[in-house]
């Protein structure tokens, strides 16, 4: 009894049989079957070279959403270079009311030389070339993100000189021949500061062609939460706008001289996640490519085949072409070839 109901299960199954196997005296090859099978192949082993490459690699996704964090402080991380002496520089932030929310505490002031060697000038070209790239291709922008780290292009060494608290414009205090507000900004970020992340404003350097110019930088901040597969840092990404004028109060250029940075933050975050592939879509995509080709191929071929095989047959008969009649002597005509023929001598 087991072994019947064994017996009517396999048969049952065999029914079930999606893939039934045709002998190989009923197969038949061909040259040009193997031909699109060799192309085929070679074909579907590339496709799934370029399907794995793609599956290594990763891409950033960005999510937007109104930032509800009332309670952080912005944190302000900048390296300037200004073509003044110490003593006639200082800084300090100020909020929209011009109120100083913070001194130049956290700020320090080192002796400098504005010119740079050959190498640092080097490295400020590269550093410029990048910005030129950025604002042409955005998608470089998440390179920079993911090789985060990676790269300390915007480390630079510390400096040592602490400067007094207060805030005061120095145009009343120093004689303006000694003004020259010719700068070159290193770095300047906001937020927790993530080496080997690029920003706008790196790199840039103004030359001053008057003492008494000012140069304004006007600054959207936008909160950035990054989240990439080898860190996630809290920072912040922004788009500036430059301007700067001659200060001329007889033609009518009002204002004090020096370099300001205006700020305002966005109210909107945005969320950048590195994402992947799943497996199981690369493996959908691989079967994809393998079955499609193999049935695009199989058509092709049939459908090749096919139109060869009607040119050939046209082919052959038009070379039996109908043979000229003989006529006889009453008129009538004789339509049948001769099969053999005599010859005397």
């Amino acid at each position: 009894m087991r072994r019947l109901n064994r017996r009517k299960t396999l048969s049952l199954v065999k029914e079930l049989d999606a893939f039934p196997k045709v002998p190989e005296s009923y197969v038949e090859t061909s040259a040009s079957g193997g031909t699109v099978s060799l192309i085929a192949f070679t074909t579907m082993a590339l496709l799934t070279i370029m399907e794995f490459s793609v599956y290594q690699d990763t891409w950033m996704k960005y999510e937007y959403e109104v930032d509800k964090d009332f309670s952080s402080k912005l944190r302000i991380n900048i390296d300037i270079t200004v073509a003044m002496k110490c003593q006639y520089v200082g800084a300090d932030v100020l909020d929209l009311a011009e109120t100083m929310v913070a001194s130049a505490d956290g700020l320090v002031y080192e002796p400098a030389i504005f010119d740079l060697s050959p190498q640092q000038r080097e490295w400020q070209r590269m550093l410029q070339l990048i910005q030129s790239r950025l604002q042409e291709e955005h998608s470089l922008q998440d390179v920079i993100f993911k090789s985060a780290f990676k790269s300390a292009s915007t480390a630079l060494p510390p400096r040592a000189i602490p400067h007094p608290r207060g805030h005061a414009h120095l145009a009343a205090l120093v004689n303006h021949d000694s003004y020259n507000f010719s700068h070159r900004i290193d770095h300047l970020s906001f937020g927790e500061l993530v080496p080997g992340i690029i920003n706008p404003l790196d790199g840039t350097e103004k030359i001053a062609l008057d003492h008494n110019q000012m140069f304004q930088y006007f600054i959207t901040v936008v909160p950035t939460k990054l989240h990439t597969y080898k860190i996630s840092a809290d920072t912040h990404q922004f788009a500036v706008t430059e301007r700067e004028r001659v200060i001329n109060h007889a033609a009518g250029s009002h204002g004090v001289s020096g370099i300001f940075m205006k700020y305002d933050l966005s109210s909107l975050m945005v969320t950048v996640t590195e994402e992947h592939m799943p497996f199981w879509q690369f493996f959908v995509r691989l079967c994809g490519i393998v079955g499609g080709i193999f049935s695009t191929t199989g058509m092709l071929h049939g459908i090749g085949k096919f139109i060869v095989e009607i040119i050939y047959c046209r082919f052959r008969l038009g070379a039996y072409k109908p043979v000229n009649s003989v006529p006889f002597e009453d008129g009538h005509t004789d339509n049948h070839v001769p099969l053999l023929e005599n010859n005397t001598h």
